[in-house]
């Protein structure tokens, strides 16, 4: 069985000098984004691990904090990252966003030693990466994962709870005749959609496929969507051929449903009420003003670089944060 696997190792096995492969390691700007992206590729392949213990990481601190995202659009970016700062500032950090889809880069940020911990938001990591940096010691906290251990958090919003929720509220309003609007791929579109489905089955209600819609988290796209199904009906749509109300899993998306009825000529609420989830500002000025689940983004913010503090200062293992959910009604639903 091979020992641990060392700097030399990654440096013979990459064919360069052992600077070279430091120098990858730790961000030093002199290399071929080639040659940098080559050196990672070789050491998570090795499963190498930086030797650094922890008199050596408190020596080399940063005092900065780093969050890691695939992109910055939409509302819970911007809450989330504002929320962040002010938090971090409060603490003596700094807060540095890095932006991109690249595992090389964000492996070389973190291994690199640039920021003393990070905060990620979703999968942006394979798994295999996720234990690199857990065995490296570095701290980092999940977004909307359910994720803990040594060196890793989780902080996520009970979102499998807001579906249900949402489900129970119409339910109570007398709703049988129900819509949904999906969202892409993620840890809260699957587990609001999940909990959604769940409430209704208890009822023995099915969505009916022709009023799912995939909104992808997009008022566009939902509008697109929305407006293909209704110009089908050719506006000649009555109580069978409608939904009696809409659920999407966001408030952009259920902002894009009520765009498509009301251009449609079919008003809401009085004929299909909407409802979403997030409770984004925007959600009070609409006309009608959107009933939706709230999810604090700036609380999710807050906690999330408390929880890094934690383990940064105290060496202790991350927990799993979960964050509850309520119901904001306003005039859509």
């Amino acid at each position: 069985m091979m020992g641990k696997v060392t700097i030399k190792d990654v440096a013979r096995e990459a064919g360069v000098s052992i600077s070279t492969v430091s120098n990858a390691l730790n961000g030093v700007d002199v290399l071929h984004p080639d040659t940098k992206a080559h050196i990672l590729q070789v050491a998570e392949r090795l499963h190498y691990i930086p030797n650094l213990n922890g008199r050596n990481l408190k020596s080399q601190a940063t005092k900065v904090i780093g969050l890691f995202v695939d992109y910055m659009g939409g509302a819970y970016m911007g809450a989330l990252t504002d929320s962040m700062a002010r938090q971090c500032a409060a603490n003596g950090y700094e807060l540095n966003v890095f932006v991109s889809r690249q595992q090389d880069s964000v492996m070389g940020n973190l291994l690199g030693r640039r920021v003393d911990g990070a905060i990620i938001v979703h999968n942006i990591l394979s798994k295999e990466q996720e234990e690199m940096l857990q065995e490296a010691g570095i701290p980092v906290v999940y977004l909307n994962r359910e994720i803990a251990g040594p060196y890793q958090a989780g902080v996520f919003f009970d979102s499998y709870d807001a579906g249900r929720m949402a489900a129970e509220y119409l339910l109570g309003r007398g709703i049988r005749r129900f819509g949904f609007v999906d969202g892409p791929e993620k840890y809260d579109s699957r587990e609001r959609g999940r909990g959604f489905r769940d409430a209704l089955a208890e009822h023995d209600i099915v969505l009916q496929e022709e009023f799912v819609w995939q909104g992808n988290f997009e008022r566009k796209t939902t509008f697109d969507a929305v407006g293909s199904f209704l110009e089908k009906l050719a506006g000649k749509w009555d109580d069978e051929k409608l939904p009696q109300a809409v659920f999407a899993v966001n408030d952009l998306s259920a902002i894009g449903c009520m765009e498509a009825f009301g251009g449609a000529g079919i008003p809401v609420p009085d004929v299909v009420k909407v409802m979403g989830c997030d409770d984004m500002e925007l959600c009070r000025y609409i006309q009608p003003a959107l009933t939706t689940i709230r999810t604090n983004f700036e609380e999710q913010g807050a906690v999330a670089v408390q929880s890094l503090l934690k383990m940064l200062k105290e060496d202790e293992n991350g927990s799993l944060i979960r964050l509850s959910c309520s119901i904001v009604k306003r005039d859509s639903a």
